[in-house]
């Protein structure tokens, strides 16, 4: 780290090796298709290096890159307007989705009808499993704001998995 943190592309590139496929499924989970996830993660080793000189504790590497992805993937939806549904790549990539789900309502349909602060704590809990302090820390809210925007995500993941409709406001 110290090395990577002092400008060794080496030791940044083995740093980064290590947690490309996190970067890759959180960077997929929102931007839906494997080019425009690949970008993500290519703007996220950009970004990363270039700032890796800020990241003061060396413990929350791979919260701090989970951030980047975070904001690279919202930059890239924004800067297309566009959402590619291609759900039978996702269901490969995520595993095959249960024969008792109705095939129109998947986890991922649910999760993508969220806000987006909605869906960055529900994949950083449950996808990341980082614990409120980290989900807290790493899209930079308070810890007790972290904990009611899962809760009310929760609440309508439920409700509309209930209703087998679309997340409402």
């Amino acid at each position: 780290m110290k090395k990577a943190q002092k400008g060794n592309e080496k030791a940044f590139l083995k740093l980064f090796q290590e947690y490309e496929t996190d970067i890759y499924r959180m960077a997929f989970v929102y931007v839906k298709n494997k080019h425009d996830a690949l970008d993500v993660v290519q703007e996220v080793a950009y970004r990363s290096f270039k700032t890796i000189h800020t990241l003061r504790e060396p413990a929350y590497c791979k919260t701090w890159l989970m951030k980047i992805t975070i904001n690279c993937a919202i930059d890239l939806i924004k800067r297309n307007k566009k959402i590619v549904p291609i759900k039978a790549d996702y269901e490969a990539f995520m595993g095959v989705v249960d024969a008792d789900i109705p095939l129109a309502l998947t986890l991922e349909d649910l999760i993508d009808d969220l806000k987006e602060d909605e869906k960055s704590v529900v994949l950083l809990r449950f996808y990341h499993d980082l614990s409120f302090k980290e989900i807290a820390e790493t899209l930079d809210i308070p810890l007790g704001t972290a904990k009611s925007i899962l809760y009310r995500s929760l609440r309508k993941l439920r409700s509309a998995y209930v209703k087998g409709d679309e997340v409402h406001e």
